[in-house]
């Protein structure tokens, strides 16, 4: 691709393709996530939640009734040498293919959520499931859920310090997620009809060499893009990724990883107050999925 197709013009219509809703470990349900995203002045939202698809219709419902295009996604947990999340863009949430998969994810989820709530026993911090499967409000389990209980309880002073403490990998009560393989995601979003894009590079805290083997691999299994503009990035890792994606062919997407009051610095649309996702990279996202 030439170095045109990865400059995006400005014509004052935003996006975000990159947010949570209750659905996981988000504070809005879809309807509420795409009314706030139209008031926001966004032209266009992705509803992405965590290894489901449970409230992407709902949320498109939403966006037409209200005027914003609602673009249907989902972000799944992926394992390499190191857990790598992967959004699928245009996916058919009714997928049997996607379903099944999801509803396995959820089980294993659950076991996962019960072994972690079992190691903070024995450091004498009390959460239960139940608790966790309340909080969750039929969603999705997610560790976000178990932080809250603990902020709630006063076991942490917030949530990110019972990730930092607690939950995160390397520390005490961390239960490795038994998720599928980046291949594996890969090619259950292309079986859903969606196109597959790495999320958040910079949390893969891959050295510069190994992070292009496994862009460059995962390329080759059918990967369509890389998440180019991201709350987070700095000018150089913009620069870094979106090399990346020059490199071998990729495609760019933007999103903030918008959950609401769960991470209230995070704006939707706008991250943490200077991003701007343009409606171009969206424009450029559907010429691939509609190759």
């Amino acid at each position: 691709m030439t170095e045109e197709r990865y400059s995006f013009p400005e014509d004052g219509r935003r996006i975000d393709l990159h947010t949570h809703t209750t659905m996981s470990d988000g504070s809005m349900t879809p309807a509420e996530l795409v009314k706030h995203a139209k008031a926001s002045g966004l032209s266009a939202v992705a509803v992405s939640d965590h290894d489901t698809a449970d409230g992407v219709n709902e949320a498109v419902r939403t966006g037409e009734e209200i005027g914003i295009e609602v673009i249907p996604a989902i972000e799944l947990s992926a394992q390499s040498d190191t857990e790598t999340h992967i959004l699928g863009y245009f996916i058919d949430p009714d997928s049997p293919v996607l379903r099944d998969a999801v509803d396995e994810i959820r089980r294993v989820r659950t076991e996962r959520i019960e072994e972690t709530c079992g190691m903070l026993r024995e450091h004498g911090i009390s959460v239960t499931l139940d608790e966790v499967k309340a909080v969750a409000g039929g969603g999705i389990l997610c560790r976000a859920h178990i932080a809250r209980i603990m902020t709630d309880k006063g076991y942490s002073s917030s949530p990110k310090e019972a990730f930092a403490e607690w939950l995160n990998v390397g520390r005490p009560c961390y239960s490795e997620a038994q998720a599928l393989t980046d291949t594996e995601a890969v090619r259950l979003i292309r079986y859903a009809g969606g196109d597959a894009y790495l999320a958040h590079l910079h949390l893969t805290k891959k050295p510069p060499e190994v992070l292009d083997a496994f862009v460059k691999r995962l390329a080759g299994e059918g990967l369509s893009g890389i998440e180019g503009y991201y709350t987070d990035y700095t000018p150089e890792m913009e620069a870094e990724f979106r090399g990346l994606a020059r490199k071998y062919g990729l495609k760019i997407s933007g999103g903030t990883d918008f959950h609401g009051t769960f991470k209230p610095h995070i704006t939707i649309g706008r991250g943490l107050g200077s991003l701007t996702i343009p409606y171009a990279v969206l424009e450029q996202m559907k010429d691939r999925a509609r190759a």
